[in-house]
């Protein structure tokens, strides 16, 4: 019984204190210059929680030299578009003795862009501008299908 009471009269306490702690605290934070990141905060009120939080990554799942040459000026393209900080994608190698390395971007586990480079490094900066080009495209075109099409039968990944 001693026991029930004193715990009692600590969480009584415990409640008061951090109310008025709380009120004190609530008075220091009005009066401090908000934070960019609580500017940010703010800005982004309006999301919703099942927005993806990983947003305009580019996961890099390369493993040569070229491979890695080609995520670099891939990514770099990509940050200039204007859409790439709403879709997370991620840039696949296989490399081949025979044929170069095989690159491939993928978006929602679908090929969005699949090619072969050659073994020489020079021509793989051009081919990473129209492989930006064309992952737009068909990411675009990919978004419209999946908003347009609603079929009970298929799951959004049979489509």
């Amino acid at each position: 019984m001693r026991c029930s009471a004193v715990l009692l009269v600590s969480l009584s306490f415990a409640a008061a204190h951090g109310a008025a702690l709380a009120q004190d605290e609530h008075l220091v934070k009005d009066n401090l210059p908000k934070s960019k990141i609580e500017t940010a905060v703010q800005h982004s009120a309006g999301k919703s929680v099942f927005d993806d939080p990983l947003g305009g990554v580019v996961v890099n799942r390369t493993v040569t030299v070229l491979g890695d040459d080609f995520y670099q000026y891939f990514s770099t393209y990509w940050r200039e578009k204007d859409i790439s900080s709403k879709f997370t994608i991620s840039v696949h190698e296989r490399p081949s003795a025979r044929f170069g390395s095989e690159i491939w971007v993928q978006f929602r586990q679908k090929r969005m862009f699949h090619t072969f480079l050659p073994p020489a490094r020079a021509a793989t900066k051009k081919i990473s501008a129209m492989a930006v080009d064309m992952v737009y495209r068909n990411i675009a075109e990919s978004e419209v299908e999946r908003m347009m099409v609603r079929s009970p039968d298929l799951g959004p990944e049979e489509m």
